[in-house]
């Protein structure tokens, strides 16, 4: 083992050498390639470098025909390279040309060659090209060739970074982060915002790669560590963290990473390797962060980011810059920029900071979307390529309605966009006017404009507002922002200061809907599901562990004493499942009855209608609750049998089809048939083109976020209802209807002079 550790640090020793050496690039690559396959016996050694257009290019080599260099190309996900770059994970096969993925270049010649090793050139997550070595025997690398092989990718990943290869580079084709970019994703939550580039993943660069003394690295790095826990346990001591779940949850995550074992084996082995402490932290960061970014795990993709920061939290005390130097230079007009993040790291960052998020995964339902609308920031999702081309500080633009993003934009583009955020700030004007005013219809019919919540942080928003209550309270959020099941206590307080925030106004709390994409870490008994969509979540899930529906229904019954108290169970399929739940309600009211406790003066019971089937039962179920609520969005997922998180189906079928709408009037009418109050909640009721359907098909309360209450309310104060519903029912009503609905509305709206 001794004999097999010395192999990387000689190595290290002469690529060192050959980075201090005044050489041109081309001649420093080559000399790099025949370095790495001295070192490691190989016969091949090549280096492949990522260009703007997503190809590959084959940049230095020996063993392969060196007329290839700068002419041999791969795409992105093309070929065993192309693989390697698209998954950022590394490759080792005794007989390469076996797998699926190999593609044969006759320029190259490597055809006689079948051991392969290939692995990433990553710097912060980002990759940035391939390195491979190969021999013509079928072997297996070992793991300490496959760790330096990487460690000297890092060494690459730096020259690349900082710019040493650009004359290498043909025209146009070079990575320049100082050009304009703009990128074209999807809209998760309307608004503009104008500011500067904040990485959720900051990178720290480390310069220092190479260690003069490994036992003073390996002694540094301890140190580090014991900081590190120390800090974590600090911050968790203090009571303001405490008593707030929502950032303690973070806390304890950072907790278990910064005692995990594995963790800091792989930082010791990069030291003892010859890397120094702050460049095996970064190695080992990346090399995780981007072997995280391709799991399927909804958890471990979740969980990503905690890693991340916690890792560059060791990286800013290794270097000397504590965490209050970062929270000190964040703009006061930051817009995060990740990959992915959960909704509590959101809340980490000052509120009246942020002027948007941009993600390059998620959905419009992810959790951290949720947040967001509630604190009113603008969100552009699916990204791609977004982090990589940013840089911390660079000037960005995100563009909500639209979907898009512009990083370091032209003078006139910023402009135009300046423009619009003043033009929307003055219709915001407008919309507080009008929160005070009642929400009818230009024929003054009264519609109820509630808002959704699901966090402390969205309560002042009802009086900012104006909604008339909160119609949907997504209770699940506190659940998922939490490293353990809240306790009843923690439940209870949160319920109450809801109800006190309220004022008076109603409050319809959903029990806990977890299941599908809405995964607690600690729950272990969820099961990996092929449709989770469709699967053990929401009501079915509680009722098969009842003891989570009592503790809540507990909390929430001591919560509402002396008030009413408004519950709505989820993604109910059959009655039989009410009965169910009202079973264990009634027993917890029985129970706290007998201990004298304040109970509700008044309890109501309702469903949502997410499912289909209960569009067969819909009298019995108006019969059955107090109330009904349509959540839209499942609604509408289910039956069109569209995954609204699939991006290449998200403009394939549209809410405002004759099919749809014919829906949502059957539900609204069997309300009205059986006298029971009927709210939509879903992105439906948000936009006013839609909002205004909603209201001529017959509801006359929705919920929506808080944001979306003021254009809605512009919206009706203009709306010719008796107008409206006669164009309707004529629209949905003429054979091949459903085509150009929504045009048709739009159409209808520009006549009628109706702002939408």
């Amino acid at each position: 083992m001794r004999d097999q550790a010395a192999g990387p640090r000689v190595l290290l020793k002469r690529l060192r050498e050959l980075m201090a050496e005044a050489l041109e690039p081309q001649e420093r690559l080559d000399r790099i390639v025949r370095e790495i396959a001295s070192n490691m016996v190989a016969e091949v050694c090549s280096l492949y470098v990522l260009r703007a257009d997503a190809v590959l290019e084959l940049y230095a080599t020996v063993g392969l025909n060196p007329g290839s260099v700068h002419l041999a190309q791969l795409r992105l996900g093309q070929g065993l390279v192309g693989t390697i770059a698209a998954s950022a994970r590394a490759l080792n096969l005794s007989d390469a040309q076996l797998h699926p993925a190999f593609a044969y270049l006759p320029e190259t010649g490597e055809e006689i060659y079948h051991s392969f090793l290939g692995v990433p050139v990553l710097r912060a997550g980002r990759t940035l090209g391939v390195l491979v070595v190969q021999n013509r025997t079928k072997r297996h690398y070992r793991d300490d060739e496959l760790e330096a092989l990487e460690t000297t990718a890092m060494v690459i990943a730096e020259m690349i970074a900082t710019g040493d290869l650009a004359r290498l580079t043909r025209p146009g084709l070079e990575l320049d982060l100082t050009r304009p970019a703009s990128f074209s994703g999807l809209s998760f939550n309307e608004g503009v915002g104008l500011g500067h580039v904040v990485l959720h993943e900051p990178r720290i660069v480390v310069t220092n790669l190479f260690n003069e003394d490994t036992e003073e690295e390996l002694r540094r790095l301890d140190d580090a560590l014991g900081s590190l826990r120390l800090s974590i346990d600090d911050m968790l001591s203090r009571r303001d963290v405490a008593f707030e779940g929502e950032h303690r949850a973070v806390l304890e995550a950072y907790r278990m990473f910064a005692n995990d074992r594995g963790w800091v084996r792989r930082l010791d082995e990069a030291v003892r390797n010859g890397l120094t402490a702050e460049a095996a932290v970064e190695k080992v960061q990346s090399d995780m962060r981007a072997r995280m970014l391709h799991m399927t795990d909804p958890y471990m993709r979740e969980r990503m980011s905690d890693f991340d920061d916690l890792a560059n939290r060791l990286l800013r005390q290794l270097m000397g810059h504590g965490p209050e130097v970062l929270a000190a230079s964040l703009p006061k007009d930051a817009i995060i920029v990740a990959r992915s993040m959960g909704a509590a790291e959101l809340l980490d960052y000052p509120r009246d900071k942020l002027r948007g998020l941009v993600l390059e995964d998620g959905a419009v339902t992810s959790h951290v979307v949720i947040v967001a609308r509630a604190m009113g920031i603008p969100v552009a999702g699916q990204m791609k390529g977004a982090v990589s081309m940013a840089e911390n500080g660079d000037a960005i633009i995100v563009d909500g309605d639209e979907g898009r993003i512009h990083l370091r934009p032209q003078s006139d583009v910023e402009a135009a966009y300046a423009e619009k955020v003043r033009f929307r700030a003055r219709r915001q004007e407008l919309y507080r006017e009008l929160r005070n005013k009642p929400s009818n219809t230009l024929d003054g019919v009264h519609v109820d404009l509630l808002m959704n919540a699901g966090l402390a942080v969205d309560l002042p928003q009802l009086a900012e507002s104006g909604a008339a209550g909160i119609g949907l309270f997504r209770t699940e959020l506190q659940f998922m922002v939490a490293a353990t099941f809240p306790r009843a206590e923690a439940q209870e307080k949160l319920y109450r200061d809801v109800l006190d925030a309220a004022k008076g106004k109603p409050v319809t709390f959903r029990t806990i809907d977890i299941g599908g994409d809405k995964v607690l870490p600690y729950f272990k008994n969820v099961v990996n599901e092929e449709n989770p969509a469709l699967g053990w979540r929401a009501i079915r899930l509680t009722l098969d562990r009842p003891a989570l529906l009592r503790t809540q229904v507990r909390a929430l019954l001591k919560a509402a004493g002396g008030r009413e108290l408004r519950l709505m169970l989820p993604m109910v399929t059959e009655l039989g499942e009410i009965f169910q739940a009202r079973e264990i309600i009634d027993r917890e009211v029985r129970h706290l009855s007998r201990f004298a406790h304040d109970l509700p003066n008044i309890l109501k019971i309702g469903a949502m209608i997410e499912v289909p089937s209960l569009l067969w039962q819909l009298d019995e179920l108006m019969r059955t609750v107090d109330f009904v609520s349509v959540g839209s969005n499942d609604l509408f997922q289910f039956v069109m049998a569209t995954d609204r998180g699939n991006t290449q189906l998200s403009d394939r079928f549209d809410a405002l089809s004759v099919p749809f709408l014919r829906v949502l009037k059957q539900i609204v009418d069997a309300g009205k048939a059986n006298d029971t109050s009927v709210t939509l909640c879903g992105e439906l009721a948000g936009r006013p083109i839609s909002a205004m359907t909603l209201v001529g098909l017959g509801y006359r309360s929705i919920s929506m976020s808080p944001a979306s209450i003021g254009p809605v309310k512009a919206m009706l104060a203009e709306l010719p209802l008796a107008k409206l519903e006669s164009f309707l029912a004529d629209a949905m009503a003429k054979p091949g209807a459903g085509r150009n609905t929504r045009e048709e509305l739009v159409a209808f709206a520009r006549e009628n002079n109706i702002p939408i």
